[in-house]
């Protein structure tokens, strides 16, 4: 069982790695958020032990920057944060359950052998996601997180990447500025709402003449279509 413990208090990441991996878990440990969101990315896990304060991105904004590139592994949030309003922040980012400390290992061991079972039987259920995207002469590799246009690597900020990345998982089909926003600027409350639309701007730059349009639809947001 492949598990993923994010944690930036080095020595509780070193305990609960040899106390999990004695219960039979392989843990692959790392302790910023830009760590994990890279790992999770990298590699398929069946669980990730996330917390919520760590450097570089907080565990809230890996979640959902996670959840915008489609990434369904099962999440549990380990965190000292233990009021109800956090626990509501951690689940509707993309958190599967919640578990806050201190807490018993038992009961943690338990918590992740539930969320594997539980994705394990969706999983049965529900068919595999292509292992890539296409539209017109636009294709993404889900795997690698790459996109191609005419078969080339295209260049693309991790802004841009994040709204192409939402905007391809439903194509032909407006997605509001709204969901757009949080896609692209997760849990940065501090960023202007428009800011959004120089995104949009950048990245319909990049694809002039390619034969996919990024188009407004005025009060409905935006949408991505392959030009007839």
């Amino acid at each position: 069982m492949q598990l993923l413990l994010v944690e930036d208090d080095a020595t509780m990441r070193t305990t609960l790695q040899r106390s999990l991996a004695r219960r039979g878990f392989e843990v692959t440990a790392v302790g910023d958020g830009l760590a994990a969101l890279a790992e999770m990315s990298a590699r398929p896990h069946d669980a990730v032990v996330l917390d919520l304060s760590l450097p570089g991105l907080d565990g809230l904004q890996v979640l959902q920057q996670a959840r915008a590139r489609g990434l369904r592994t099962p999440v549990l949030v380990l965190t000292a944060r233990g009021t109800v309003g956090d626990r509501v922040l951690g689940l509707n980012a993309g958190a599967d359950d919640y578990l806050p400390k201190p807490f018993d290992l038992d009961e943690l061991e338990a918590r992740l052998r539930a969320l594997m079972r539980r994705s394990a039987e969706q999983q049965e259920v529900r068919p595999a996601a292509p292992a890539e995207i296409t539209l017109g002469a636009l294709r993404h590799d889900r795997l690698s997180g790459m996109f191609y246009l005419h078969d080339e690597p295209m260049e693309l900020t991790p802004r841009e990447q994040a709204l192409l990345r939402s905007l391809l998982q439903q194509p032909g089909r407006a997605l509001s500025k709204e969901k757009l926003y949080e896609a692209v600027f997760p849990g940065q409350t501090e960023v202007q709402y428009e800011a959004i639309e120089v995104v949009v701007y950048r990245l319909r730059k990049k694809l002039a003449d390619t034969g996919v349009s990024l188009m407004t639809l005025r009060g409905l947001g935006y949408l991505l279509k392959a030009d007839a």
